[in-house]
């Protein structure tokens, strides 16, 4: 087990607690390692206040080894590493900004947040929305297997719950997260006010 691996994810959900983005022992993060396993932080752990033995560890199948036990989201986490291979990491939060949005009534299904921003557009791409489930509903992974095979996407919405963000290591699917909560932050100080949005031509520009 890497000792680097360790000290990454518990520097980095450091990072998201210190900047608001986790509170208490909600939310939940993990990596994938190089012989397929998964780090993970631990049921009900506080993301600011890990240390690396606090961390799970769950085989390639998916069975947890003796030690900490996981986040019960961890489900969910596994199948998204199944339907994106090229996934080494994912961030699961209930930062205000995102949480707030997942609350809001008439979401676009297909993307929660009409792109104003290009590294939105470069850092996500779109943001479907999942609906609501109660949190371990095992109905959360399926529908977040379907949206990952549907959209070009690095992130997903669960309805009055939170943002779910990839990427390609950790310090990607962080960076991913911080960019999303941002842009949701935006849409509400934009609220009521005219906004230029991008147009397909931009997007496309911007994704190709």
């Amino acid at each position: 087990m890497s000792a680097a691996a360790r000290e990454s994810l518990v520097r980095l959900c450091k990072v998201l607690y210190d900047r608001g983005l986790a509170v208490g022992g909600a939310g939940n993060v993990s990596l994938k390692l190089p012989d397929g396993g998964f780090l993970v932080t631990p049921t009900g752990g506080c993301l600011g206040r890990l240390a690396p033995s606090d961390l799970a560890v769950i085989d390639a199948a998916g069975t947890p080894k003796p030690g900490p036990k996981p986040s019960k989201e961890f489900a969910f986490h596994h199948a998204l590493y199944a339907a994106r291979p090229g996934a080494g990491a994912v961030v699961h939060l209930h930062s205000t900004y995102l949480t707030a949005l997942s609350c809001r009534e008439g979401l676009d299904a297909d993307n929660a947040i009409r792109a104003f921003t290009p590294y939105y557009v470069m850092r996500v791409g779109c943001l479907p929305v999942i609906p609501y489930y109660r949190p371990g509903d095992a109905r959360i992974a399926r529908d977040l297997v379907a949206a990952a095979a549907k959209y070009d996407t690095q992130a997903f919405l669960l309805a009055n719950h939170g943002p779910v963000v990839l990427g390609a290591d950790i310090e990607d699917a962080v960076n991913n997260a911080e960019e999303l909560e941002e842009t949701a932050k935006l849409v509400f100080l934009l609220k009521g006010d005219p906004v230029r949005f991008l147009s397909a031509d931009e997007i496309r520009e911007l994704r190709s």
